[in-house]
């Protein structure tokens, strides 16, 4: 979850002002307590010598072993934890106070020097006055002595003891904690109202211009026409709005210029489909021409031989050799008007006849599958003995262990037979007899192309049929597979034998390729899926 400008730039600011005030507060705290403590030292230093001069001054008019309930008296005024009397020696002569601060006094020190010494008792901090007191009282007393002696000698004499005051800090540092909490009070405050006006201000000047903004460009997603960017806010924003109001109008007469050249595109396709389809029936017909006038003259020719042959018998006057003779060439030319027939239903109907030659009629609902080799074998024997096969070298090479194919042998036979008749007469026609011709039938396998049907990847059968003859003409490339297309001298072929190979093959779920080979020549190339177990 993204966090708003208003969040993000709060936290910017709240994080800068943390860097500027939290080092100020401890400035400040430090200070104060550095000028705290500077100040109670000096109060410290002015009650001790207070309280040492007052100690003084009574030890001037009372016996030293009186001084006790005065002594006792100065306890506990502004912090006062234990007071030392110290003899002109330096040695603690009498000292009050609870025994934790008494502790603190030491058994000696310097009468002569004032000084102020931090010290720790089981109360906690304290601060040790020392001020050098030079009463009479602190001596020992001499008997029998002048005044003026006296006189003589407190003008002259050395110095006559101090007083030590131990003062407890507790009470002088209580004023520090309320103003450190009190800087950290307005540190705080101010921070907040910083926060608070910079909050309204990017409210006012950035955030609702930007709502404003977005509402406007989300009315323009939902269909309106223009956006009404807001007028109010920094420059910069009035800035944007006017863009986004540009680009907006900008993108609606593109979309107006996008949908007319849709419309035209889509009159375009469909005046496209018309001639398509004007196309498509053009072709069919002419298909339906070519296929009619290749009908026409494969039959007319034996039909007419046929209609002559039955004038001469209906004529009479013959033998009955002659008439034997000619009913026998009107077998033929049935027979050979059967062939076309029936080589043109297997073009019409390849599905149809492809499932039948798969049921196998002394096992109905079994698959029929075919072996290569066995084809191979059989169309080896049929072809060896051909006149078309004179001075053709015949080449059969197949991998060992082929799987069988889904197509019954009668049928893989007629399409093998076919394609290697197909290469012997484009042999022929190169070498016309001579040595030198090759045909090579090649069975191998491999996996299924994407030209081929099937998932990519499956085993089947590849089997090629190659030549060095006279190759493929390029007029004839586009329409090889297509019925009654051939190059052969009338008479010699229907131009139906690729066509049916080709719906066999299919049917199968296989397919057939033809591609020129380098040299000269030609391959044709069966891809025919491995048959199903069973």
């Amino acid at each position: 979850m993204r966090l708003g400008i208003r969040l993000q730039l709060l936290l910017a600011l709240g994080s800068l002002l943390l860097l500027a005030f939290v080092p100020l507060f401890f400035a400040v705290a430090s200070l104060t307590r550095a000028t705290l403590d500077s100040a109670r030292e000096a109060s410290a230093r002015a009650l001790g010598r207070a309280v040492a001069g007052h100690v003084a001054a009574a030890g001037a008019l009372r016996a030293p072993d009186t001084l006790g309930p005065l002594l006792d008296a100065q306890l506990g005024q502004e912090g006062v934890g234990a007071i030392g009397v110290y003899d002109r020696t330096g040695a603690r002569a009498q000292s009050v106070g609870a025994r934790d601060s008494v502790a603190a006094l030491p058994p000696t020190l310097d009468v002569a020097v004032e000084t102020l010494t931090p010290v720790s008792t089981a109360r906690g901090d304290a601060l040790l006055v020392v001020v050098p007191a030079d009463p009479p009282s602190l001596a020992p007393a001499t008997s029998g002595t002048s005044n003026t002696s006296n006189t003589s000698n407190t003008s002259a004499r050395e110095p006559g003891g101090a007083v030590a005051v131990v003062m407890h800090l507790d009470d002088q540092t209580a004023p520090t904690p309320p103003l450190v909490r009190l800087v950290a009070l307005y540190t705080g405050v101010v921070a907040l109202a910083l926060l608070v006006f910079a909050y309204i201000s990017m409210t006012r000047l950035v955030v609702r211009p930007i709502d404003q903004l977005a509402a406007a460009a989300e009315r323009v997603a939902s269909g309106a026409r223009h956006l009404d960017a807001p007028r109010g806010g920094a420059s910069e924003l009035a800035n944007l709005g006017e863009s986004l109001a540009h680009m907006t109008e900008r993108l609606r007469a593109d979309e107006a210029s996008l949908h007319d050249k849709i419309a035209e595109v889509e009159r375009t396709a469909a005046d496209l489909r018309r001639a398509q389809e004007s196309l498509v029936r053009s072709e069919r017909l002419a298909s339906v021409g070519r296929l009619s006038a290749g009908l026409a003259h494969e039959i007319g020719n034996p039909l007419a031989a046929i209609l002559g042959f039955q004038e001469l018998l209906l004529a009479g006057g013959l033998d009955p050799a002659e008439e034997r003779d000619f009913l026998q060439r009107m077998q033929r030319e049935t027979e050979r008007i059967h062939r076309i027939l029936r080589d043109l239903l297997d073009f019409a109907r390849p599905a149809h006849d492809a499932v039948a030659s798969q049921r196998g009629a002394s096992s109905p609902g079994i698959t029929a599958r075919g072996s290569i080799a066995e084809a191979a074998a059989d169309v080896q024997a049929l072809i060896k003995p051909q006149k078309v096969m004179r001075g053709i070298t015949l080449t059969v090479d197949l991998a060992p262990d082929l799987p069988l194919v889904p197509l019954a042998h009668e049928r893989l036979v007629q399409v093998l037979l076919n394609l290697t008749l197909n290469a012997a007469d484009a042999v022929g026609a190169r070498w016309g007899g001579a040595e030198g011709g090759d045909v090579t039938v090649r069975a191998t396998r491999a996996s299924l192309t994407s030209a081929t049907p099937g998932a990519p990847g499956t085993a089947f059968v590849r089997l090629a049929i190659e030549d060095n003859g006279i190759g493929i003409a390029p007029a004839m490339k586009a329409r090889l597979f297509e019925p009654f297309a051939t190059t052969k001298e009338v008479g010699q072929g229907t131009g139906l034998g690729l066509a049916v190979c080709r719906g066999l093959v299919e049917a199968a779920g296989g397919a057939i390729t033809a591609e020129d080979v380098e040299g000269g020549g030609a391959r044709f190339v069966v891809e025919l899926p491995r048959a199903e177990e069973g």
